[in-house]
């Protein structure tokens, strides 16, 4: 029984990678109605800048993490204002097929500066065990569940709370009707583009200081792909606890069963879900009127 609360524990505070990666997804698809499947590579990329920032450069961590999170924001707005923008009424499928030839452009471009192989970032979580009771937790993955936890708290109080997240959940409910109250949508798009481009930054930052960072690191988004459509696609909130749930049984399941189920179950459990409800558990279910 310790062993699985052990593993119950290890598993929620791995999730924390999936949550602030489902928040970006989600972000920018309540505002533009835009899937991002260049989140991944975006991860990634971010991962590369502190990388080049801190080790190549010498600006240290803190420079490094404020280097990718500039970098990553000028990133997702020359995406969404150089390439989305002017397809804007186009099918949803032309995004669609943008976004994933974006992200085959940037794990391209990654893979000519950074090579393929494995790179480690500059170890900014502690590595000491924290025990709570009989329970041990590994240091950098409790500390980057911490930090993570901070970081969901602050977006959801910005989401809820500032006139900015008033507009952007305005835009989500109907675009003419926001903008017919003066809010500007295209401003809106830009700044939820660039909110996920930074979550997704520091997302991959959180991912590669635990796994280290290679082109590849932007496969974390499949599995990150089952917590947006678990939670919905359009819940804040669900993000958060589908991300969790997701890192739970991912472990769970891979602590019993082995990786070779691992591997698949979390999108068997996804798909029996939307089966059942195919707006997700907390999705929104909208009504076109004609």
């Amino acid at each position: 029984m310790l062993q699985f609360i052990e593993y119950s524990v290890v598993g929620v505070a791995s999730g924390g990678i999936y949550v602030l990666a489902a928040l970006g997804f989600i972000i920018i698809y309540k505002a533009s109605n835009v899937f991002n499947f260049a989140m991944g590579e975006m991860m990634m990329l971010g991962a590369y800048f502190f990388y080049m920032a801190d080790q190549q450069l010498g600006l240290g961590w803190i420079g490094g993490i404020a280097v990718a999170l500039i970098l990553s924001a000028v990133l997702a707005y020359l995406i969404e204002r150089g390439l989305l923008r002017p397809l804007l009424g186009r099918p949803p499928v032309v995004l669609v097929m943008v976004t994933l030839g974006v992200g085959a452009i940037l794990k391209g471009i990654a893979g000519l500066v950074w090579g393929p192989d494995v790179l480690q970032l500059t170890e900014i979580l502690p590595r000491k065990p924290i025990f709570i009771g009989d329970l041990l937790l590994p240091g950098k993955l409790a500390w980057s569940f911490f930090y993570v936890g901070i970081l969901a708290a602050c977006f959801m109080a910005y989401y809820r709370f500032s006139r900015a997240g008033l507009a952007i959940r305005a835009a989500s409910s109907d675009q003419v009707t926001a903008e017919g109250l003066g809010i500007n949508i295209r401003g809106v798009f830009s700044r939820t583009w660039v909110m996920g481009g930074m979550l997704a930054a520091v997302a991959g930052i959180v991912a590669g200081s635990v796994n280290g960072v290679t082109p590849q690191l932007g496969l974390v988004a499949l599995n990150v792909l089952a917590v947006v459509m678990l939670a919905g696609m359009t819940s804040v909130g669900g993000a958060i606890l589908a991300g969790l749930f997701i890192g739970w049984i991912e472990t769970i399941v891979g602590a019993y069963l082995g990786a070779a189920w691992q591997n698949f179950l979390p999108y068997l459990v996804v798909l029996l879900v939307m089966i059942v409800k195919p707006t997700g558990l907390f999705g929104e279910h909208r009504i076109e009127r004609i």
